[in-house]
């Protein structure tokens, strides 16, 4: 069994919502993630504030961000243990976040350190 990153991408990371969509997201988010791990595929995950960002570029520049010129920002991850990408991607589509326009769930297999992969 391999794990894979599912990590989502906001359109428009910095327009803020309100404090019942949040607490709405954030059940509808957690329910979700509830059933990978009832069927023992969750590994691990977090959100990542907005607010508390910085890129580090060519020469090492350091800019806040990552806003600037770029529409979409990386709100969070999980981490899921799937037989193959196909059943990661079908976690994937159950995905909250996919229930804003222009948002998306990018699912990449993570590269085993041991060379097996």
């Amino acid at each position: 069994m391999n794990e894979y990153i599912l990590i989502f991408r906001h359109e428009d990371g910095q327009k803020l919502a309100s404090p019942e969509q949040l607490q709405a997201w954030m059940k509808q988010t957690m329910d979700w993630i509830g059933g990978i791990a009832a069927q023992n595929k969750f590994s691990s995950g977090t959100g990542l504030p907005f607010d508390e960002a910085r890129v580090v570029g060519y020469k090492g520049v350091v800019t806040n961000g990552p806003f600037g010129d770029i529409k979409e920002t990386i709100g969070g991850y999980i981490i899921v243990k799937a037989d193959s990408i196909e059943e990661a991607v079908e976690f994937a589509k159950g995905s909250p976040v996919l229930q804003g326009d222009g948002n998306s769930v990018e699912v990449r297999k993570i590269a085993r350190n041991d060379g097996l992969h």
